[in-house]
């Protein structure tokens, strides 16, 4: 399992790692995707959904990929 976490990018790690935190209102977590990853929003999104299919972002962080997979296929019901 170390391997695979050491095959993770520093970004897909870092992208992980604002997806564990919370955000205090509208805006917020845009603008940290912005200043702290040097990221469009749009391209995040991009970023995160290919992370969210990943076995190794699954592996590194089980508990936020679940939750954020779950969130997904609530989204998609929805539709």
């Amino acid at each position: 399992m170390a391997e695979e976490q050491q095959q993770l990018g520093q970004r897909e790690r870092d992208i992980l790692a604002l997806e564990r935190r919370g955000f205090p209102g509208p805006g917020a977590k845009e603008r940290a995707i912005r200043e702290e990853l040097g990221l469009a929003p749009v391209r995040y999104f991009q970023l995160l959904n290919a992370l969210l299919d990943d076995p190794r972002a699954l592996a590194l962080d089980p508990v936020t990929v679940n939750r954020l997979r779950r969130i997904r296929r609530a989204r998609r019901a929805e539709r």
